[in-house]
């Protein structure tokens, strides 16, 4: 007979010694360093004033040097060669350099150089922050993108709004700390509001995806119109108590917790998500205002007005 085997979590949580229980604490707080719902609010490491960020994402929106960026030695320049080697990768033909047709103005106190394609954010132009130094490596679009919305191109990382939703967590517990509205499922897909290393709790919520018009974008699997809310909450409970018994067997278990914690924010969501995305109680003029009133700008008129009212309830990224 083999003698049994005893585990360092078994033998610590045996041990009479003082010192045992707090190596334990010590474990296992390092295998769960977040707070026991992850999701829970956290103060920043430096103040700040921002709490919310909502980022917009505009896949094939206009160069730089055709709105904030205006460029005067390629107006010089106009139509002469490249003054430098040719791009490794094209996907054209690469012609000449070619100046924008757009006429530059600057405005408020700043003086920000805005171009006539933006006359009514001009009149905001000092309420923006713009930055320049931004520049890319990969010419592809998927790895592009995945830069962007990651930090790398060529591994997987955790996106951007992972990272605020570890770091912050959510000021709603009905409401994840991340969601994306209508996300592409090109270039990048999944993997550009995903949580890679980080627990999965962190990744984006998707609303839809980009083949959805937003006034038909919905959250998945948050209920079940088969069983009224009473038995769904009966449900949740014993399921709940299921796996507390088993986590008191068997000690802490991060991939168990995550689940917990799912089914009982998809629970709660049930309520909270359909008051956030009626816009019906916003005014006719507030509609009006974000462009739901013209087919031209409706889609993305109402994903924005979405995103303010997710911010508004306590989201932290969208």
């Amino acid at each position: 007979m083999f003698p049994q085997l005893v585990s360092r979590r078994h033998m610590l949580r045996r041990s009479a010694l003082g010192f045992g229980s707090l190596a334990l604490a010590s474990l296992l707080s390092k295998e769960s360093p977040a707070a026991v719902n992850p999701l829970a609010a956290r103060l920043p490491h430096f103040p700040a004033r921002a709490k919310r960020i909502i980022f917009l994402f505009m896949k094939g929106g206009p160069s730089q040097v055709d709105t904030f960026d205006p460029k005067p030695l390629l107006d010089r320049d106009d139509g002469k060669p490249l003054p430098f080697a040719k791009p490794r990768v094209q996907f054209a033909p690469t012609g000449n350099l070619l100046k924008s047709p757009w006429a530059f103005r600057q405005y408020g106190e700043s003086g920000i150089p805005v171009s006539e394609l933006f006359p009514h954010v001009a009149n905001h132009v000092d309420d923006l922050c713009l930055i320049h130094s931004m520049h890319g490596t990969n010419p592809a679009h998927g790895g592009a993108l995945l830069k962007l919305h990651t930090g790398s191109d060529n591994f997987v990382r955790p996106s951007m709004g992972a990272w605020v939703s570890y770091g912050l967590g959510t000021d709603n517990a009905n409401l994840p700390a991340f969601v994306t509205i209508c996300p592409t499922l090109a270039h990048g897909g999944i993997n550009n509001w995903g949580s890679a290393f980080l627990p999965a709790e962190y990744q984006g919520t998707p609303i839809g995806n980009a083949s959805v018009p937003s006034d038909q974008a919905q959250v998945k699997y948050i209920s079940n119109p088969k069983l009224p809310r009473s038995v769904q909450e009966l449900q949740l409970r014993q399921l709940h108590a299921i796996n507390r018994a088993h986590l008191a067997e068997t000690g802490p278990e991060a991939s168990l917790e995550a689940r917990i914690n799912s089914f009982e924010l998809a629970f709660r969501m049930q309520t909270e998500f359909p008051r956030v995305e009626d816009l019906s109680e916003e005014s006719t003029a507030t509609q009006s205002l974000y462009g739901m009133d013209d087919p031209v700008t409706a889609n993305f008129g109402r994903m924005c007005l979405m995103a303010r009212r997710f911010a508004e309830a306590g989201v932290r990224y969208i």
